[in-house]
């Protein structure tokens, strides 16, 4: 057995685990009827057509070029900023990277909440820095205790808004009372990458705050409302200076050519949005209804999930549900065993995964 020679804060990370396959669980059970319900996706599909692709698929032999690319141009336009205020990413996980690569010495350290995506610990621990993870405040994000914690060496503060899995926000005022309490030299990064979702009229104006306080970084998706997961495009937008540090540590053409195709078509598709946003509204509404019904706690969302706590543990949920072609999400990883996260589909999806989970539970 050949020996690792990686560097040892490397040997002590677990790779990230992504939810099962449609592919894989259909191979697992033999059913041709597997739902997905496991990785927020768009049920709806892509908001972009490959008649629409395909014309750039021409120039596949060529390297892409971000800054030529509409896409670039179009978010300009969309948010009201300047091309010097965006990076793009494949995926926004990547600018997650690139942040920490950027502003993290070993000894620094970041802080996080518990219950959040693990990217934010994944890419620190890579720069063997300090990770400060706080409990949640009735399953929402503390800010409060975030300020308790703030040493010399905290670099970097990630606020997933909404939150994954929980589907809790942060609103406006509070958002702005802890900007005036945070040092200025620590850069605060707000993860939006569910905030298409959110319909709560107080959801933080994150853009209009990046005026005023330069140490506010904002991420955002494809992958999600714009059902473009595949295609791995995601962005930041930040201060010229923070995006001037980003870009240059950012790979060389590290979107390709479709995504930049892709990411620029769906900000046109108004149509594809405003179906995707009204499909998830009425579906959260069902799973709320049916929830009650059976007397689940379950946490109200601003996301296209939901999160739902249960009597026996989520990956034996999970198990069982896979029995019934419907994938789920057991939050186990999330240190939240009893919990399973939802995705909000098609109504079909939502009517077949309650009733399989009426089954769960009378057994």
């Amino acid at each position: 057995m050949a020996q690792d020679f990686s560097r040892k804060i490397i040997q002590n990370i677990q790779p990230y685990i992504p939810g099962k396959s449609i592919a894989e669980v259909a191979e697992q059970t033999r059913r041709t009827d597997i739902i997905k319900l496991a990785s927020n996706e768009n049920p709806l599909g892509a908001s972009v057509t490959w008649d629409r692709l395909k014309e750039s698929f021409e120039d596949i032999n060529l390297y892409p070029h971000q800054a030529a690319s509409p896409l670039v141009l179009k978010l300009c336009q969309h948010w009201n900023v300047t091309p010097q205020e965006i990076i793009l990413g494949n995926g926004s996980d990547e600018i997650i990277q690139l942040l920490t690569q950027a502003y993290l010495n070993p000894g620094d350290n970041i802080i996080t909440s518990m219950h959040t995506f693990s990217v934010y610990e994944a890419t620190t621990q890579i720069m063997d820095a300090e990770i400060r993870t706080l409990p949640m405040r009735e399953y929402t994000i503390d800010l409060d205790a975030m300020l308790t914690v703030l040493t010399d060496s905290t670099k970097l503060i990630f606020i997933a808004n909404p939150n994954n899995p929980t589907g809790t926000i942060i609103t406006h005022q509070p958002l702005v009372d802890f900007l005036e309490k945070m040092p200025k030299n620590i850069l605060i990064v707000l993860d939006e990458a569910y905030a298409d979702y959110a319909t709560h009229t107080d959801f933080p104006r994150t853009i209009e705050l990046m005026k005023t306080y330069a140490n506010l970084v904002v991420l955002r998706t494809f992958s999600k409302l714009y059902g473009l997961a595949g295609l791995r495009i995601g962005y930041g937008i930040a201060h010229p200076t923070v995006i001037d540090v980003l870009q240059k540590i950012r790979p060389p053409f590290n979107v390709n050519s479709l995504a930049l195709v892709a990411g620029a078509l769906a900000l046109d598709n108004h149509a594809h949005v405003s179906k995707s946003k009204a499909l998830n509204e009425s579906g959260k509404q069902f799973l709320y209804d049916e929830l009650d019904r059976l007397k689940l706690i379950y946490l109200k969302t601003e996301a296209n999930f939901v999160c739902i706590f249960l009597p026996i543990l989520g990956k034996e949920v999970m198990q069982i549900l896979l029995q019934e072609g419907i994938i789920i999400r057991p939050l186990e990883s999330f240190n939240m065993p009893h919990a399973i996260r939802v995705t909000i589909g098609l109504p079909e999806q939502n009517l077949r995964f309650i009733t399989a989970l009426k089954k769960v539970l009378k057994r």
